[in-house]
C-alpha cells in the first residue's frame, strides 16, 4: 500500500512540475485567439479522423495535440502530453466531470514551476476519444490556480495498445 501511494505521489509531482507551463501557455494561446473579432472560429477538435478504434490528431500550428474528450460522460478539451505522467485536471473541471470536492483528499505535495500545490489522487470512470473509450483511469486533481486546463498524460496513453506520432499526426489505436 505504501509503494502504491509513494508512486501515485511521484506521479503527481511530476506531472505537477509540467503542467501548470503546458496547459496555461495552451489554454492563454487558445483564448487569444477566439478573443479577437478577426479571428477565424477553431474546431473543437483537431482529429484528422476517428474511425473504429482509431483516432488521429493533427498538431495545432504550435504542434500541440489537441482533441475532445468525453470524460465521465462530459465533453472536455484536453492536451494531449506524451511527456506528462498522468492525467491532470483542475478542481473546477472535477466538478463539472462530476466528481465531488468532499471526496477528493488533498494528501500529496507537489512542486510545480509555479510552487508547491497540494494534489489529490482520483479515478475518471471512463475517458473517450472517437471509437476509444477506456475505464477506470488514473488522475490528479490539482487546484485551480495551479492548472488552467486539461492534460491528457500517460495514465491514459498506456492503456492503449499504440500511440505514435507521425507527419504531424499522433495516432491513438486501442
Amino acid at each position: 500500500m505504501l509503494v502504491r501511494l509513494l508512486t501515485l505521489a511521484a506521479v503527481a509531482a511530476l506531472a505537477a512540475m509540467v503542467v501548470p507551463n503546458l496547459a496555461t501557455t495552451f489554454l492563454s494561446q487558445a483564448d487569444s485567439r477566439t478573443s479577437s473579432p478577426e479571428a477565424a472560429p477553431q474546431p473543437a477538435t483537431t482529429a484528422k479522423y476517428a474511425t473504429g478504434r482509431s483516432v488521429v490528431l493533427d498538431a495545432d500550428g504550435r504542434g500541440h495535440f489537441i482533441g475532445t474528450f468525453r470524460i465521465n460522460g462530459r465533453s472536455e478539451r484536453g492536451l494531449v502530453d506524451t511527456g506528462a505522467s498522468a492525467i491532470a485536471i483542475n478542481l473546477s473541471t472535477a466538478r463539472r466531470l462530476g466528481i465531488s470536492p468532499a471526496a477528493l483528499s488533498f494528501t500529496a505535495r507537489v512542486s510545480t514551476a509555479n510552487g508547491e500545490v497540494e494534489a489529490a489522487p482520483t479515478t475518471l470512470s471512463r475517458i473517450e476519444i472517437g471509437g476509444i473509450s477506456v475505464r477506470d483511469v488514473r488522475a490528479v486533481v490539482l487546484p485551480d490556480k495551479a492548472l488552467s486546463g486539461t492534460l491528457i498524460g500517460m495514465t491514459f496513453l498506456s492503456r492503449l495498445s499504440s500511440f505514435r506520432v507521425e507527419d504531424g499526426a499522433l495516432h491513438l489505436v486501442r
